[in-house]
């Protein structure tokens, strides 16, 4: 598993598979939603207000994407913020590896998927 990234769903997100990873040498890439109540609150919350403030005086880098499959079209925006930039987070010290907190919104074109079979 050394020099590997693991992707986990929220379900796997858990301070102790995080640790795991670490331990193997490898690095991880875990999903953040409401299984984290206090957590994912904070997080979400230090997006919009960055998002109110366009990122002033934050170090990140943001893309976006534009992928069509299946007949349909789905638009990605991703934020990277190195953790040194945002506020401590809840328990952050139980997480082993942590380096960055990234935000995705995903947009569906659902126009595509309904009317163009």
């Amino acid at each position: 598993m050394a020099g590997c990234i693991i992707t986990i769903d929220a379900m796997g997100t858990q301070t102790a598979i995080a640790s795991q990873i670490c331990n193997a040498k490898a690095d991880y890439v875990l999903a953040l939603k409401g299984n984290h109540p206090i957590l994912y609150g904070q997080v979400k919350n230090w997006f919009e207000q960055q998002f109110s403030q366009a990122f002033k005086g934050i170090m990140h880098s943001y893309d976006k994407r534009v992928e069509k499959g299946h007949h349909c079209t789905e638009k990605r925006q991703i934020w990277c913020v190195p953790i040194s930039q945002q506020q401590t987070l809840h328990n952050q010290d139980n997480w082993v590896g942590l380096k960055w907190v990234v935000m995705v919104v995903r947009v569906p074109d659902l126009w595509n998927q309904t009317n163009n079979p």
